[in-house]
């Protein structure tokens, strides 16, 4: 399964949670992109639901000598969370990290401070909880989201993709109440990889998306 573009995947993934709505397994539900990529999806998922739409500002924890190398993810004010065989790889320690920590926390403040423009997080208490963002590769950032979420208080905790790495996908199965993931490759290699069209976005196309634009 490939997907044109991002919107293309969160209508058919939108399609999908629907049929859980109708069913009774979405009661009441509240979307939450994972911006900046996850956002077109999720605009699409909260469409065809006819929920509210708002955002979740995650940030991944990569190594000083390579950004994009996950080694764990950072969640509003919540500690970071490692991936401990990662770290042991590499040979590294949690304060080896801390200068990319504080890095990657300001930038998050940062977005998150910019696409709220002054609205409060939505209260998940008692809610659906459904965390989109446009694939999984190896599942840090969502997981650092889920439990995020889940300290929250929501009912239920549903995470939605449209496409991730079965080992990721499996992780996850254990941090969220369902784990909805339209395409689970064997060769997955990258999430763009299975989209014509995985343009990066900005700011603007995130407040965008939450204005309705």
């Amino acid at each position: 399964m490939r997907f044109r573009d991002r919107g293309h995947a969160g209508r058919e993934l939108g399609g999908r949670l629907r049929v859980l709505r109708d069913e009774g397994a979405l009661p009441d539900p509240v979307v939450l992109a994972l911006p900046r990529g996850g956002i077109a999806v999720a605009r699409e998922v909260a469409r065809a639901l006819g929920a509210p739409l708002d955002v979740l500002v995650v940030r991944k924890i990569g190594a000083p000598f390579e950004k994009e190398y996950g080694l764990g993810a950072i969640a509003g004010d919540d500690p970071p969370l490692y991936d401990k065989t990662a770290l042991d790889r590499l040979g590294l320690t949690e304060e080896d990290l801390a200068p990319v920590v504080e890095r990657e926390r300001a930038e998050l403040h940062r977005r998150a401070q910019r696409y709220r423009q002054g609205r409060p997080a939505p209260d998940l208490r008692g809610r659906t909880a459904i965390v989109v963002d446009d694939g999984l590769a190896t599942g840090s950032t969502a997981r650092a989201a889920l439990r995020h979420v889940r300290r929250q208080g929501p009912a239920r905790v549903v995470l939605a993709v449209p496409v991730g790495a079965p080992e990721a996908v499996g992780m996850l199965s254990s941090e969220a109440d369902e784990v909805i993931c339209l395409h689970q490759p064997v060769s997955f290699t990258a999430v763009g990889v299975w989209y014509d069209n995985f343009e990066q976005l900005t700011d603007d196309d995130v407040l965008k998306a939450l204005r309705g634009d």
